[in-house]
């Protein structure tokens, strides 16, 4: 019965914290946070066709992989 009381009045005896902000500020920072790494994303969007002088060669060597489709006469002889 000792360890009862004991927790019943650990519980009484708790202290009410006042939070350094408003509730709402929390949500706030975390939207501006968010929205920032949304920019981060965004600026990396269509990275890989800026490069094309660097893909050209791996996609002339993948055009023949089975599965692969073709469209029109954009790739290079099928030579495999």
């Amino acid at each position: 019965m000792s360890q009862l009381t004991t927790i019943i009045a650990a519980a009484a005896a708790e202290t009410h914290v006042e939070l350094p902000m408003p509730t709402w500020a929390f949500g706030l920072i975390a939207i501006v946070i968010f929205l920032s790494l949304l920019g981060v994303l965004f600026s990396f969007r269509d990275v890989s066709n800026r490069h094309s002088h660097r893909s050209a060669t791996d996609a002339a060597s993948h055009a023949g992989a089975p599965g692969a489709t073709h469209h029109g006469t954009g790739h290079p002889t099928q030579g495999h």
